[in-house]
């Protein structure tokens, strides 16, 4: 049996490792439609689709992580632009019983890929509402994307050494 707090997240019994989410919220977001509403008609070729996703952390308390996943997408390109999106989704997480080593990547691929599927449905609720077909966003690897940052940090503090 677990025990719960007040805000539905539950304790880990008899010392087991817990990641529990604490709260979600959107932190930030603008979508701008720059050339509606010429831009809202049949397109002659597909627009270019860029998406950039960023992942941040703060720690609040002892066992409590502040998640922020970013997202910057684009849809066509100069003159062309037919829309940007902004978002900042975060989340507060608590984790319990979890080893030293293993807290930082737990925070930074599992808390975000909890976060994901939320940012993912406001992205396409977004691009819809503003006249455009859903964009669906595909699974992000946070794996990857952790491995990647790491290799890119690992760079800087080899080259700020020499």
């Amino acid at each position: 049996m677990t025990d719960t707090n007040g805000n539905g997240a539950q304790g880990a019994p008899d010392g087991a490792p817990a990641l529990n989410s604490l709260a979600q919220y959107l932190k930030d977001f603008s979508f701008e439609n720059p050339n509606a509403p010429r831009s809202l008609g049949p397109q002659d070729k597909a627009p270019n689709i860029s998406i950039q996703v960023n992942v941040n952390a703060k720690q609040l308390a002892p066992t409590d992580f502040e998640v922020s996943l970013t997202l910057d997408c684009k849809a066509g390109e100069g003159e062309a632009l037919l829309f940007k999106l902004d978002l900042e989704y975060g989340g507060v997480f608590r984790l319990l019983n979890i080893p030293e080593d293993q807290v930082h990547p737990i925070v930074m691929i599992e808390c975000p890929r909890m976060l994901f599927p939320f940012v993912r449905q406001i992205v396409a609720d977004a691009t819809s509402k503003g006249g455009y077909p859903p964009l669906y966003i595909d699974p992000i690897d946070f794996v990857a994307l952790y491995q990647q940052k790491a290799a890119e940090a690992g760079g800087q503090a080899s080259a700020q050494a020499n």
